[in-house]
C-alpha cells in the first residue's frame, strides 16, 4: 500500500477535531474567555438589579437617618438658637455639660430601669398569653384582637386617657374608694415612689400585645410532630413547653427583646404627654428623650439639644451592636447561606 493510500485511510478513520467519532455534530467546548465573559455579564446584571432594588432605600436612609445624625453632631459643637448659621463654637462643652448634669444621670437611670422592667414584666406575660391563645377555645380571635388593639392606638390617646384616669380625682382612685379600698388611693402621677410604676403599667398595657403577636407567629412555626412525639413518650404539657416551645421560640424572643430595649431607650411620647417636661423630672419619670426636649428646644438651646440627641444615638447604637454581636449572633449566622459548604 502506498503512503498516499495509508494517509487517506487514516483520515477516514480519525474524526476531524471538534466532531464525535460517530460523525455527529460539533462538540467544541466553550473557551475560557467565553465562559468568563458570560459570568461577568451575569454578575454585572446581578449588581444592577441589586442597585435598582436597594438604591432608593439607601438614598432615603442616607437622607433621613445618616445626614440628620451628621448635622446633629455638627450643631452639637455650637451654642445655637435654632436659626441662622451657627457661629458660637463651643467645642465639646455641650457634651461635658451632659455628662456632668445630674438630671441627665437620673434620666439615664430611668431609661435603664424601664428597659429591665419592660423585659421582666412584658416577656413572661406575653409568653403566657401567647400559649393560652394558641390553644383552641371559643372567642380566641376576639381576645387576640382585644389584646393587640392597645398597640395600634395612638400614643396621644393612650397618654391622655391614662393621664385622666390616674389623677388624684380620676377614675382609678374613685373606683378604689367605691370598692372599699380608699387607703389604696395615691397620687399615681406625682409621687416619685409610684409614678415610675404607673409608667411601667401603661407601657406594659400598650406594648404587650405586640409581643403576644410575635410569639404567636413563632408558635405557629413549631411543627406539631414534635409535640405528638413528646406526648407519646409521656411528657407532660409543661415539660413540652419547657423542652420544645421555649427553645424553638428563642429566636423570636430575642428579636422582641431587642426591639423592646431600643424602644425603651428612646421612650418619649407617653412620658411627655402624661407628665410634661417639668413634672417628669420631679416625679422620677424623665427619660433621655424628654431631657433632650426640655433642655434643648424648650430652653432655646438647640445646640445642646443636638448634643443630647447624639449621645442618645450613640448609647442606642452601642447597645444594639453589642446585643447583635453576643445575643443575635447565632440567629444571624443561621440565616446566612453564602460561604457555607
Amino acid at each position: 500500500m502506498s503512503d498516499s493510500q495509508g494517509e487517506s485511510s487514516l483520515a477516514t478513520q480519525t474524526p476531524p477535531r471538534g466532531r464525535s467519532a460517530a460523525g455527529g455534530g460539533a462538540i467544541t467546548a466553550p473557551s475560557p474567555a467565553r465562559r468568563t465573559g458570560r459570568r461577568g455579564g451575569a454578575d454585572w446584571r446581578k449588581r444592577m438589579e441589586i442597585a435598582l432594588l436597594s438604591g432608593p432605600a439607601i438614598v432615603m436612609f442616607l437622607m433621613f437617618v445618616i445626614f440628620p445624625v451628621v448635622m446633629a453632631a455638627y450643631y452639637g459643637f455650637f451654642k445655637w438658637k435654632g436659626y441662622g448659621v451657627p457661629t458660637d463654637f463651643v467645642g465639646f462643652e455641650n457634651y461635658l455639660v451632659i455628662f456632668k448634669d445630674t438630671a441627665f444621670h437620673e434620666a439615664l437611670m430611668h431609661n435603664g430601669f424601664i428597659v429591665v422592667m419592660s423585659l421582666v414584666i412584658q416577656g413572661p406575660a406575653a409568653i403566657v398569653l401567647a400559649l393560652l391563645l394558641n390553644q383552641k377555645m371559643r372567642g380566641r380571635s376576639f381576645i387576640r384582637v382585644m389584646i393587640f388593639v392597645p398597640y395600634v392606638v395612638s400614643e396621644v390617646i393612650v397618654g391622655t386617657g391614662w393621664g385622666l384616669m390616674l389623677q388624684t380625682t380620676g377614675a382609678v382612685n374613685d373606683l378604689l374608694a367605691k370598692i372599699g379600698l380608699p387607703t389604696w388611693a395615691v397620687d399615681w402621677l406625682s409621687d416619685p415612689d409610684v409614678a415610675i410604676w404607673s409608667l411601667l403599667i401603661i407601657i406594659s398595657w400598650k406594648y404587650v400585645g405586640f409581643a403576644v403577636i410575635l410569639f404567636l407567629a413563632g408558635l405557629q412555626s413549631i411543627p406539631e410532630e414534635l409535640y405528638e412525639a413528646a406526648s407519646i413518650d409521656g411528657a407532660s404539657y409543661w415539660q413540652m413547653q419547657r423542652s420544645i416551645t421555649l427553645p424553638l421560640l428563642g429566636p423570636t424572643m430575642r428579636i422582641w427583646a431587642f426591639l423592646s430595649i431600643i424602644g425603651s431607650l428612646q421612650l418619649f411620647d407617653l412620658v411627655y404627654i402624661i407628665w410634661g417636661q417639668y413634672v417628669a423630672s420631679t416625679a422620677g419619670t424623665s427619660t433621655m428623650a424628654t431631657y433632650m426636649v426640655a433642655n434643648g428646644r424648650n430652653a432655646g438651646n438647640y445646640g445642646y439639644g443636638n448634643a443630647v440627641a447624639v449621645v442618645l444615638f450613640l448609647i442606642s447604637l452601642i447597645i444594639a451592636l453589642v446585643y447583635q454581636r453576643y445575643v443575635l449572633r447565632r440567629d444571624t449566622e443561621g440565616a446566612l447561606t453564602e460561604g457555607k459548604k
